[in-house]
C-alpha cells in the first residue's frame, strides 16, 4: 500500500519548490509515496517558518497526523524534520525515514545513524552536505568545508562532477561516498545517470524561501537591476511593483540571478533604493500567475480568509474592494465577486497574490469551530424571539 503525504501552511512558491523536490526523489526511490489532498494523508509536511505554520501544527497535531516540519532551524518539535534549503537528496533521505517508520522496504541501502544519535540526524547530515555543495557553485573554497560524517553513504546523493571519483560498491567505506577525494581500493562502478536538477524556472519560483541563498543580482536586457538578499528576505530596486510585472515572464535561467560579493553589494546595491521586503515580490508573482485561474493548489469550490491586509492598495486601487469583502470572514470566489462587484479574473489574481504570501488561507472548519457556531447562532435566534 503507498504511503500517503500531503502539504501544508506553506506560501504557493514553497509548495511549488516542495512538489519538484518530491517529485524527484520519489521517483527515485520507485515512488513507494502518493501525494494526496491533506485529509487523506497519514504524513504533513508543514512549513514552521511561516506565519501559519504554528497554527497548521496545532490543527494537524489534533487531527493524529504525522508532522514534518519544513524549517531552517535545527531542532523542531514535529515527528520528522526536513531543513532548509532542500532539494532532492535531502527529500529523499526525508521519505527514506519515514517508510523506516512503517517497515516498508525501499530500493537500495539507507544511511544508517551511529549509535546514540538523534532521530533525524541521517535527514541533517544530507541537507548540510547539499548546503555545501551549493555553496561551491559561488564560492571556490567551499569545497574544502567539512561534511557531516554518517556511518554508511548517501545512496541518493547526486553524480559525482567529471573526474571526481566513481561511487563506490556496497561494502566499500562509507566515506569514499562523501569525500570523492578519498582514496579506496573498493572496486568502482559507474554510477547510474540521473535527472539534470532543473535550471530554468518561473521567477516567482526562484523567490521561494530555500532555492537560493545569499546576496545576488537580477539583471534584464530592460529594466533596472533587483538586488535580493535571500537570507535577510529583502531586496533592492524601484519602490513601485507595476514595473516589474516584466520581470515574471516567462522561465528564466539560475545564472541570470548571479551571486555577488560583499563590496560589490554595499556599492551598489543601497544606490538602488532602500531595502524592501521580499515578500512584495513574492505577492506580485502570485498576483501575475494563473491567467486569472486559481493556483491549482488550491479548490475553486472552498472558501477564503484574508488574514492581513495588503500595503498594496495605492498601485491596485480596485484591491481596496476585494480585500475589504474578505475581511469580513470567510466567503468563497463567487461571494468574494459578488460583494466586491469586480470582475472574476481580478478577485482570482487578488487571491492567488494573498495565497502566496500567507496574508490569505482557505478556511477549514474544525468540528470546535462549527459547534460554537451552532451555539451562537442558537443563543442570537432566541434574542430575536423575544
Amino acid at each position: 500500500m503507498p504511503l500517503t503525504i500531503a502539504l501544508s501552511g506553506m506560501d504557493t512558491a514553497t509548495e511549488t519548490a516542495l512538489r519538484a523536490a518530491f517529485a524527484g526523489a520519489n521517483a527515485r526511490l520507485g515512488e513507494p509515496f502518493l501525494l494526496v489532498a491533506e485529509p487523506d494523508a497519514e504524513h504533513v509536511i508543514v512549513d514552521m517558518d511561516s506565519m501559519y505554520g504554528p497554527m497548521s501544527w496545532l490543527r494537524l497535531h489534533a487531527a493524529g497526523k504525522q508532522i514534518i516540519g519544513l524549517t531552517s532551524a535545527p531542532r523542531v518539535q514535529t515527528h520528522f524534520r526536513l531543513g532548509r534549503p532542500f532539494d532532492d537528496t535531502a527529500m529523499a533521505a526525508l521519505l527514506r525515514e519515514i517508510a523506516a517508520t512503517q517497515d516498508v522496504a525501499l530500493d537500495g541501502p539507507a544511511p544508517t545513524l551511529q549509535s546514540g544519535a538523534p532521530a533525524h540526524a541521517a535527514v541533517d547530515a544530507v541537507a548540510q552536505a547539499s548546503e555545501t555543495r551549493e555553496a561551491s557553485i559561488d564560492t571556490p573554497s567551499a569545497e574544502d568545508a567539512a561534511i557531516p560524517t554518517v556511518t554508511a553513504a548517501a545512496p541518493d546523493a547526486p553524480p559525482a562532477k567529471a573526474g571526481a571519483a566513481a561511487r563506490p560498491l556496497d561494502g566499500a567505506d562509507p566515506q569514499s561516498a562523501l569525500h570523492p577525494r578519498a582514496e579506496t581500493n573498493a572496486p568502482l562502478t559507474e554510477p547510474a545517470p540521473q535527472p539534470e536538477p532543473e535550471r530554468a524556472l518561473p521567477f516567482a519560483t526562484w523567490l521561494s524561501v530555500g532555492v537560493l541563498r545569499g546576496r545576488r543580482r537580477y539583471r534584464r536586457e530592460t529594466g533596472p537591476s533587483l538586488w535580493i538578499d535571500f537570507d535577510a528576505q529583502h531586496y533592492h530596486g524601484p519602490t513601485t511593483l507595476k514595473p516589474l510585472s516584466q520581470y515574471f515572464d516567462g522561465v528564466i535561467e539560475r545564472d541570470a540571478i548571479e551571486a555577488v560579493d560583499d563590496a560589490t553589494w554595499s556599492r551598489e546595491a543601497q544606490a538602488s533604493g532602500a531595502p524592501q521586503p521580499l515578500v512584495r515580490l513574492v505577492w506580485l508573482g502570485g498576483l501575475l500567475a494563473g491567467d486569472g485561474t486559481l493556483a491549482p493548489a488550491h479548490d475553486p469550490d472552498a472558501r477564503f480568509l484574508l488574514n492581513k491586509w495588503p500595503q498594496t492598495e495605492r498601485e491596485y486601487p480596485r484591491h481596496f474592494r476585494i480585500a475589504t469583502a474578505m475581511m469580513k470572514g470567510p466567503a468563497t470566489l463567487d461571494e468574494i465577486i459578488a460583494a466586491s462587484g469586480l470582475p472574476a479574473e481580478d478577485v482570482i489574481r487578488f487571491v492567488n497574490a494573498n495565497l502566496a504570501t500567507g496574508y490569505a488561507e482557505p478556511f477549514r472548519e474544525t468540528p470546535d469551530a462549527v459547534e460554537a457556531t451552532a451555539r451562537q447562532g442558537g443563543f442570537f435566534a432566541r434574542l430575536r424571539g423575544r
